[in-house]
């Protein structure tokens, strides 16, 4: 008795794993979009097409069958007819609609595939796919062929292949030239234009009345500050003078840094001398 039970078991666990999914009653037709007789052909899972299937431009290729586990028709979670590009390995899913009772169907025309598709010299794979949940195997069975046939009055559609990364040809670049300094001639003019404001600044002063009597009292108040203060002026003109015939800007930076420094606090003192004496009334 346990014996007997045990071959039970053994061929129930052996049906179950022997499960898979198929697929009958295939057949495959090819209708033109002025509606002319469509060609029709059958196929099976054991049996694929040994002819390719032409499709036009205009045509539009029909596939039905009915899907079946272990024999029974069903409805399976995924059913596709996946078309390949046999030299670059490129695949397109198209699903097949199905009914409960297991019948399926697909169109597929020219415009539904890729444009890989349509510039590939060979002939295209199709093939079924059909799998659900569970124990059964799913099916990927070759059915057929397809031969594109394009419209020789049409020209051909371009593919451009996406950018993807990876190694690219190196860059050169190409920098600017280093800008130039304007001619000669326009510098002297300018050159020329500012020193001739030295002298009239000391004719203003003349005509305004300015008191050089000062002078002497600002240094021997404060020699230092004011001796300093002066320099550091002329100090940051020569700073800019260096920077325009040949200094960068990291070179004028730091000294410019420097004479800013030593002008603040020279200016401090040598400017609170000017104001003690015009607080004492002094003109």
């Amino acid at each position: 008795m346990r014996l007997t039970q045990a071959i039970l078991l053994l061929a129930a666990g052996a049906a179950q794993a022997a499960s898979s999914w198929s697929f009958d009653d295939a057949s495959i037709s090819v209708a033109a979009k002025k509606g002319s007789d469509a060609i029709k052909e059958k196929f099976s899972q054991k049996t694929p097409l040994t002819k390719p299937v032409g499709l036009g431009s205009t045509d539009t290729v029909k596939i039905i069958l009915t899907a079946k586990e272990d024999g029974k028709a069903k409805r399976p979670h995924q059913a596709f007819v996946t078309i390949k590009e046999q030299e670059t390995g490129l695949e397109a899913p198209f699903p097949l609609t199905v009914k409960d009772t297991g019948k399926a169907v697909v169109q597929i025309s020219q415009k539904d595939l890729p444009v890989q598709f349509l510039l590939s010299p060979k002939p295209l794979k199709a093939s079924v796919v059909i799998g659900s949940f569970g124990e059964a195997r799913a099916v990927n069975t070759p059915v057929f062929d397809i031969e594109i046939q394009t419209d020789p009055n049409t020209p051909l559609p371009k593919y451009e292949a996406p950018i993807r990364y990876g190694k690219k040809p190196e860059i050169h670049h190409i920098f600017r030239p280093d800008p130039q300094s304007p001619p000669k001639v326009i510098s002297l003019f300018f050159a020329l234009a500012v020193a001739a404001t030295v002298p009239a600044l000391f004719i203003s002063w003349l005509l305004l009345g300015a008191n050089l009597n000062h002078l002497t009292k600002a240094l021997g108040a404060a020699p230092l500050s004011h001796i300093t203060f002066f320099g550091s002026i002329v100090a940051m003109e020569g700073v800019f003078f260096m920077y325009y015939t040949s200094w960068n800007l990291f070179q004028i930076l730091p000294v410019a840094g420097v004479v800013g420094i030593v002008t603040v606090l020279s200016g401090t003192k040598a400017l609170g001398e000017v104001q003690s004496r015009r607080l004492a009334g002094e003109r």
